[in-house]
């Protein structure tokens, strides 16, 4: 089933905090009001027929783009109930089995399963990932064992700066090759949805050549991919600060423009690591405000080893989402709760890193749409968002 349509009949958010909640919902048992059947087209066809469900899931049932506090622990439960997809595949129905039996009496169905006995809930979300790279750190993790910080890592010439050495020297085809096996990954782990960043080339070239990469496993892989652009995910060796900002801002911006016009790459947001050390918040606003100009939504890294005022500065570009927040403030909470601007919380981070966990109860309570992430990234091989949601410290 082709995740983007399932996703659509769930849940009509920019699919970042879907289902994240699932093993903590409470599922309503009474007093349920009866799921509208919707029927976008009429063919007497159809691809598929999920049937006599025992139950169907829905979090979001009423066109909310995201929920906020309490009613992040309610999930709607249609009983004794059926999908039908279309041939194009988009969901036609979604209902009571005795109505689809009425409704769509005479059609017929190229797959037809019968779940009787069974739940049909929504895909998962992975709202944060880095999936595209090659060269493992494997030997980072005995210097974080000794005591090296992420920083102290990222100083000395590894983290970012290593992986960006081995994807500026590899094909397009050796990292086709790796990230179609880690999205497969994913998938087995639940997940249908993935955000995926660039983020290890730092320059127009390498940039674009993971985004073409990303472009080809979205037309390949049954995974439904969003694109984030990250050329400002570290500063390049021999750069300055301002002279990356410069290059991202009047060379890979332009580059990323021109390649999703002609259809070669398909980029929907760009991304910023807001941090000491890399690019501050002066700089890192110039680069996002760069990106909004061309049509870019802002979702972006911030507060995870400094706080940098990062969930403000998210607030005040009309940002789509946050990353990390670890160090948030709490005028940064009010302000994504009042903006409506998510928080993709990344517990598998700071479980590597043996950093605070971010304070998530804190920001469901005050009106913040929280979304987890799994962040897989050579410094955290997680592939799996239920891992990353049994991490109770947040």
């Amino acid at each position: 089933l082709p995740v983007r349509n399932l996703r659509s009949a769930c849940c009509s958010s920019f699919a970042l905090q879907c289902f994240h909640f699932l093993p903590r919902a409470r599922l309503p048992t009474s007093n349920l009001q009866p799921l509208l059947s919707v029927t976008l087209r009429m063919s007497t066809h159809h691809r598929l027929l999920i049937r006599n469900a025992s139950v169907i899931a829905r979090v979001c049932s009423h066109g909310e783009r995201v929920k906020t506090g309490a009613s992040m622990r309610d999930v709607e439960e249609l009983r004794d109930a059926s999908i039908v997809v279309g041939v194009d595949g988009r969901i036609e129905y979604v209902g009571v089995e005795a109505d689809r039996v009425q409704q769509f009496a005479g059609h017929t169905y190229e797959l037809e399963i019968d779940a009787t006995g069974k739940s049909v809930i929504p895909g998962l979300v992975d709202a944060h990932t880095h999936p595209v790279w090659c060269g493992d750190r494997v030997h980072e993790f005995a210097m974080k064992l000794a005591g090296a910080t992420y920083l102290d890592i990222h100083k000395s010439g590894g983290g970012i700066g290593f992986t960006v050495n081995h994807v500026r020297n590899a094909s397009e085809d050796t990292l086709l090759a790796l990230l179609e096996k880690r999205l497969s990954r994913m998938m087995k782990h639940g997940t249908v949805l993935a955000e995926c960043k660039s983020g290890y080339g730092l320059d127009a070239e390498t940039e674009v050549k993971m985004l073409r990469v990303l472009r080809q496993a979205e037309k390949k892989h049954p995974i439904e991919i969003e694109c984030t652009f990250l050329g400002a995910h570290s500063i390049p060796k021999g750069s300055t600060m301002e002279e990356a900002t410069k290059d991202v801002i009047e060379k890979q911006l332009p580059r990323v423009k021109e390649l999703n016009e002609s259809g070669e790459i398909r980029v929907s947001m760009i991304d910023v690591f807001q941090e000491q050390g890399v690019f501050d918040a002066k700089h890192s606003r110039m680069i996002m405000e760069a990106g909004k100009e061309i049509g870019l939504g802002i979702n972006f890294h911030g507060d995870e080893l400094h706080y940098t005022g990062a969930a403000e500065a998210a607030a005040s570009l009309g940002a789509l989402a946050v990353s990390h927040c670890e160090l948030i403030s709490d005028e940064g909470i009010r302000a994504l709760a009042e903006k409506k601007v998510v928080a993709t919380l990344l517990p598998l981070t700071a479980y590597v890193l043996r950093i605070e966990y971010p304070p998530a109860r804190k920001m469901i309570d005050h009106g913040v749409p929280v979304a987890i992430g799994s962040d897989f990234n050579p410094n955290c091989h997680a592939l799996s968002v239920p891992f990353a949601m049994v991490r109770r410290e947040t």
